[in-house]
């Protein structure tokens, strides 16, 4: 099952994530880019591919087959461009705002013809925020309305929030306060595998997961939660309150804000399947792929072949770092000369990463 075949199977003319659901902090770690350096790295709203500009890479070719995704590409590089650090704060909707139209207007003519049309049909949705529109943020926001009155009393969602304490006393709290037999019942449902395929995620893209899907993603949220400070997660504060809380994802951070924006042409959008990218690249062309959760899209002998593909357009000692979702990926021990993989580091980052979704994050390294 290729790339190509995901295409036929869901669709990519709608906006699936308004946001990256995945911490850029582990995922810059991962790669170790160097200045200089070239990365490849999946696009979805741009982010990461705008988080990695702070590590001074030469270039980040940000692919991903929606042009939907890469129209969130685009008015992010234009809001950097055009806006200051506040007013692009406001227009991804992190901070209360009336006057995102007019952000959204002043950045337009620098947008594409697509991303423009695209924009332009979606006034409401620039309104609310160009964060808040996809179809996993509309899921997140059902989370939020349905699931979390049924089951979390408004008190423990802020304990929740405040963060502090240990990881024991934090693991202790969750498991005496949240974790309660309503908590496990609801999410179980909100969580299954119908719910999240058709109000979360495409349903092809659960083709390939093991087991039941609302158990490991209720242990990976137990982590999650726990293991790093709920005060400092950004992404927890948007899934539970809609907006980011005292800190912001890498990306939008302030200190970062004139170091992207001094670098947005370094960033090189590209419409197409990650395969045809990498068949298309030269050999030894990258020092960093950042994949997102790609392989949780086709079988293992598809995931092999795009990692001996990965493996041929990187250099020695280039940097492979993805997420597994629900599907278990890693490198085959078919590609063993190829491609070594570094469980230490995978293990140490994996238990630092802020998004509370994924059982697992692999780095490895091409020989």
């Amino acid at each position: 099952m290729s790339d190509a075949s995901i295409a036929d199977r869901a669709r990519f003319d709608r906006l699936r994530y308004a946001q990256v659901w995945e911490d850029a902090d582990v995922l810059s770690d991962a790669l170790d880019v160097r200045p200089g350096g070239r990365v490849l790295c999946i696009a979805s709203a741009g982010d990461n591919a705008l988080a990695l500009l702070t590590r001074d890479p030469a270039e980040v070719v940000a692919v991903d087959l929606s042009g939907a995704q890469l129209a969130a590409l685009a008015l992010r590089i234009a809001a950097f461009r055009r806006l200051d650090h506040t007013e692009v704060v406001e227009l991804i909707g992190a901070r209360p705002s009336e006057r995102r139209a007019a952000l959204y207007a002043r950045c337009r003519d620098d947008l594409d013809t697509e991303a423009r049309a695209f924009w332009d049909a979606r006034p409401d949705e620039v309104a609310r925020g160009i964060g808040t529109g996809g179809k996993f943020e509309r899921y997140l926001a059902l989370f939020r309305r349905v699931v979390l009155p049924l089951t979390q009393s408004r008190g423990d969602v802020q304990t929740l929030l405040a963060g502090g304490g240990t990881p024991e006393s934090r693991r202790a709290w969750y498991d005496a306060h949240w974790d309660s037999w309503r908590w496990r019942a609801v999410f179980g449902v909100f969580a299954s595998r119908f719910v999240m395929g058709r109000l979360g995620r495409d349903p092809s893209f659960l083709d390939h997961v093991e087991g039941p899907v609302a158990v490991q993603m209720r242990a990976r949220i137990r982590t999650a939660v726990t293991a790093t400070d709920p005060a400092e997660n950004p992404y927890l504060h948007w899934i539970l309150t809609g907006t980011y809380g005292r800190a912001l994802p890498p990306y939008l951070r302030p200190e970062a804000f004139e170091t992207i924006r001094s670098r947005l042409g370094r960033i090189t959008p590209v419409k197409g399947a990650l395969e045809t990218v990498l068949a298309e690249s030269p050999p030894r062309s990258f020092d960093g792929f950042g994949l997102s959760d790609v392989f949780e899209y086709v079988d293992e002998p598809h995931a092999a072949d795009l990692l001996e593909r990965i493996a041929r357009a990187g250099r020695p000692g280039a940097r492979i770092a993805y997420w597994n979702l629900l599907a278990p990926r890693s490198r085959p021990p078919s590609l063993a000369d190829r491609i070594r993989p570094l469980p230490n580091l995978s293990a140490a980052l994996h238990a630092r990463d802020r998004a509370p979704f994924y059982r697992a994050f692999v780095v490895e390294e091409v020989v």
